[in-house]
């Protein structure tokens, strides 16, 4: 008994820990005041700022380029991480647990020495620094755990079913397409979800390669936003919309992930 409440108090603290600065932002989107902490009365006028065009034009900027640089991250990470997988899957044991280790290498890394290395890449083959170095950097840093997340995929599945259509008569295109993709594809889409959510997060690695052409992403926008004496209001309802929208996202996968294994 004693121990069932002690596991319930660490796990309800766990949770408190958690998910309280959220519940925070979250509550604080509900008031004007400028000053986060400060409450002045219930009111929806932060997310009408959102939805009738009153938000920064800056910030509005920042939004978009951190949406098209993370789709696009996140779809070349899909398909280059998927390739990779299939590769490292048919190698020999040894070599498969070489290539294996140092794919892990760039998710050890420290973010900070991928920065620099990146930067100092991009710097030497003489790439102007812009949409470009981000999209190529957030590609980098993303595509290992696209790999991370096919791999357990290639190994559940039956080896013999892409042998088993090219014998049928398939051709290695059709195979690939009509069998191979689509027992990934589960694993596809939580590596695509998980690049797109590590380059809308990344700070680091986006401030060393996004060059002074006034390019700005949502991170370095806070950035830039707390270092000249406070955060816009706008962004509190804005971090509530995307944290839901990332929740339902997950909800739904794993509903759809619950429903296939009835």
């Amino acid at each position: 008994m004693i121990k069932r409440i002690l596991s319930s108090s660490y796990l309800g603290i766990l949770l408190v820990v958690l998910y309280a600065p959220i519940l925070i932002i979250i509550i604080f989107s509900f008031t004007e005041a400028k000053v986060l902490g400060n409450w002045t009365g219930f009111s929806l006028k932060l997310y009408s700022s959102i939805f009738h065009g009153g938000i920064h034009h800056s910030l509005t900027s920042a939004l978009w380029n951190t949406l098209i640089i993370g789709l696009i991250a996140a779809a070349a990470s899909t398909v280059l991480g998927t390739m990779a997988a299939i590769g490292i899957y048919n190698l020999m044991p040894r070599a498969q647990k070489a290539m294996q280790m140092v794919n892990t290498i760039p998710i050890l890394n420290p973010d900070i020495i991928t920065a620099i290395s990146l930067f100092l890449l991009f710097v030497s083959l003489g790439i102007s620094q812009g949409y470009t170095t981000v999209i190529l950097a957030h590609i980098t840093f993303c595509t290992p755990y696209v790999v991370l997340s096919v791999l357990p995929r290639l190994r559940r599945m039956n080896p013999n079913l892409y042998e088993a259509a090219l014998d049928l008569g398939a051709t290695p295109f059709l195979a690939v397409w009509r069998i191979l993709l689509p027992e990934l594809k589960p694993g596809m889409i939580s590596g695509f979800i998980l690049a797109f959510t590590l380059s809308i997060d990344d700070f680091v690695v986006t401030l060393f390669t996004i060059g002074n052409e006034g390019l700005e992403t949502l991170s370095t926008y806070i950035y830039a936003d707390a270092r000249r004496g406070g955060l816009t209001p706008e962004l509190r309802p804005l971090s509530a919309i995307i944290f839901i929208a990332v929740l339902l996202l997950l909800l739904i996968i794993n509903q759809r992930a619950a429903k296939k294994k009835l």
